[in-house]
């Protein structure tokens, strides 16, 4: 493999390469197997517990329910694309991949990637309509709505990925077959191009600057405006259950948005920083988002909370007895009632 790394004729221009993630750890990257085999289980079984519990349950088929499940699924989605492939390349060195394949996982990593962060907006304007306009929720938040929300999300995030794997498949790989990462990225595929890449680069970080920029900013507007509502409210248990939700999607917000933007700015700005280091970087981000959004949502929010209680501890039997041995106390002294 030295050959295609040590090339530095520039008349050709690779359509297969190797993927060499954590290139600095060497012989110990096949350690690395078993815990990312196990976060990836972890992974599947959490999001997709946290959706069987809500499509399995009818009082959970509300929008705010619905919206978690379809992020919950876009996890599994994220960290399919990823965790396989980066798993074959830990256990044989190298993993050899095409310029079809590369361009594939890149458009499902940057799709899935973009409908985490559609999802959040729908979520947000979910929970702004349901705390500052309560009355007219059910009028609002239809089914219809969410089919558009949907639709919306789906031309959204092929509008930003298409453009990009569209553009890098339209350059020109003459550095090297190797690529030091553990999934084919958009800066990592650049990295080995040549050419003037002026406008890759530029195209790929005001994609960034102009999604990051307009989401953040109607998130931060809905969250202030839901904060500065719900301490108007009287009921401070009312109060409570607003502000928490509130905290949950922040909470959310803050893990998938900072660790992007952290990614992007050590890889455009920190040249100093190792290959490792970034390959970490990308790992978190990537795979961060999934692991625990469904702590986050399966912990904070209460009626998903209770429901998994109820399925994993067995509580539902023992609620459903104590709800029976009421309802027969209750009835008792009917039957006891002279005729």
């Amino acid at each position: 493999m030295e050959k295609y790394e040590n090339t530095t004729t520039f008349n050709i221009s690779y359509t297969d390469f190797f993927l060499v993630g954590f290139p600095g750890l060497q012989e110990w990257r096949s350690l690395l197997v078993l815990p990312l085999s196990c976060l990836y289980a972890l992974i599947l079984l959490a999001n997709a517990l946290i959706i069987y519990t809500v499509a399995s349950h009818r009082s959970l088929h509300q929008p705010m329910y619905v919206l978690i499940s379809l992020l919950l699924a876009v996890n599994i989605c994220a960290a399919t694309a990823v965790v396989p492939q980066m798993l074959t390349g830990f256990v044989h060195y190298a993993n050899p991949v095409s310029l079809e394949g590369c361009l594939a996982q890149m458009f499902f990593i940057y799709f899935t990637l973009l409908l985490d962060y559609n999802l959040l907006l729908a979520m947000a304007l979910d929970r702004y309509v349901a705390i500052c306009h309560p009355l007219r929720y059910a009028d609002l938040v239809t089914p219809h709505l969410l089919g558009l929300l949907a639709v919306a999300a789906l031309i959204r995030s092929l509008a930003v990925a298409v453009p990009l794997v569209v553009l890098t498949s339209q350059a020109r790989f003459c550095r090297t077959a190797v690529i030091r990462h553990f999934a084919c990225e958009y800066i990592a595929l650049l990295s080995i191009a040549c050419g003037d890449l002026t406008f890759n680069n530029r195209l790929g970080l005001a994609m960034r600057l102009i999604t990051v920029t307009f989401d953040l900013s109607l998130l931060g507007a809905s969250s202030t405006r839901i904060i500065y509502v719900a301490f108007q409210i009287s009921s401070g248990n009312a109060r409570a259950k607003a502000l928490h939700t509130c905290g949950s999607h922040l909470l959310v917000i803050f893990t998938i948005y900072l660790s992007g933007l952290s990614t992007s700015i050590v890889f455009r700005f920190a040249k100093s920083v190792s290959q490792d280091v970034q390959n970490l970087l990308s790992a978190i981000y990537l795979l961060l988002p999934g692991a625990l959004n469904p702590i986050i949502y399966g912990v904070r929010t209460r009626e998903i909370r209770q429901h998994l209680e109820r399925l994993l501890c067995g509580r539902e039997s023992v609620l459903v007895t104590k709800d029976q041995s009421k309802r027969l106390q209750n009835t008792q002294p009917e039957r006891d009632l002279p005729r």
